[in-house]
């Protein structure tokens, strides 16, 4: 019996470092089982290899949670869908309730505009300049297509000087402080307009109403105008607005009477007694409009 073969035989440990390897143990007829190694070498790479598989998955678990996590956590929790949906807009039984009181105004309106009118009513209110070139600027005017040329002016506080007939009386009565006078002419045909003023628009009107077909202004000629209306018939009006009364007197710088068929002299006095209107209101808007922008 040989030394060795007495006791168990002992196979080659893989997981042993080589020094604790059986043929290390001092035998000298002892050799490594080069089968048993390979087989162990192969296990254990096929081990190592399972090892990294399982670490990838278990990794790949371990980022996909954390990702679901900061998910969660920016959606504020997890009853939120997904980010960008309208669902993260509050709904309108979120929004707050108007409970307030609602503001109310209380209704304003603008001042009535101010009626020009009142401005020629009466001498305290109507103190705008006044004078013939004033009242009638320029030296014609026009009415449609028609141009008349302006003539001689005058003014006098003495009213019935320049008037006849029945009007110096009614003038007169009704305290006339005043009598502007201007004459136009057109085609042999001569009108004289007489604007008398006074201090109160009831004035004004009690000699409207007091003048009959006799009363009548003086014309009013020179610089150029022949003698008109003098012992001829002629054709007169007469008329009011606010203070002022108008007067025209209209007729053929001839001499020549005034009949019915004679439209000229008709439409010169129509048109004169329209224009001197339009100055006498245009007076008042002017100084209504200047009260308005104080």
């Amino acid at each position: 019996m040989s030394f060795g073969q007495g006791g168990p035989q002992q196979q080659w440990d893989p997981w042993k470092p080589n020094n604790q390897q059986p043929w290390n143990s001092g035998g000298a007829d002892q050799s490594p089982d080069w089968a048993a190694l390979a087989d162990a070498s192969e296990a254990r790479a096929k081990r190592r290899r399972l090892l990294f598989i399982g670490g990838g998955a278990l990794a790949t678990v371990a980022i996909g949670a954390a990702v679901a996590v900061a998910v969660v956590s920016a959606n504020g929790g997890g009853d939120q869908t997904s980010p960008g949906t309208s669902s993260q807009l509050p709904g309108a039984a979120d929004l707050p309730s108007a409970t307030g009181t609602v503001p109310s105004f209380a209704p304003t309106s603008a001042p009535p505009p101010l009626d020009p009118k009142d401005f020629i009513a009466s001498a305290r209110k109507d103190k705008a300049p006044l004078s013939p070139d004033i009242l009638f600027p320029g030296t014609q005017l026009t009415m449609g297509e028609t141009v008349y040329k302006k003539g001689p002016t005058a003014d006098t506080e003495n009213c019935a000087s320049a008037a006849k007939a029945t009007l110096p009386k009614v003038l007169t009565d009704n305290d006339c402080t005043r009598l502007i006078r201007v004459t136009y002419t057109k085609d042999g045909v001569a009108v004289t307009v007489g604007v008398a003023v006074f201090g109160t628009e009831a004035q004004a009107i009690g000699a409207k109403q007091q003048a009959d077909t006799k009363s009548i202004v003086k014309s009013l000629s020179g610089g150029g105008v022949k003698d008109f209306c003098v012992g001829a018939v002629c054709r007169s009006t007469t008329n009011s607005y606010g203070r002022y009364a108008y007067f025209t007197l209209a007729g053929f710088t001839n001499g020549e009477d005034v009949t019915p068929k004679d439209t000229a002299v008709f439409s010169t006095g129509d048109d004169l007694q329209e224009f001197t209107f339009r100055q006498i209101r245009r007076r008042g808007e002017a100084q209504a409009s200047a009260a308005a922008n104080e």
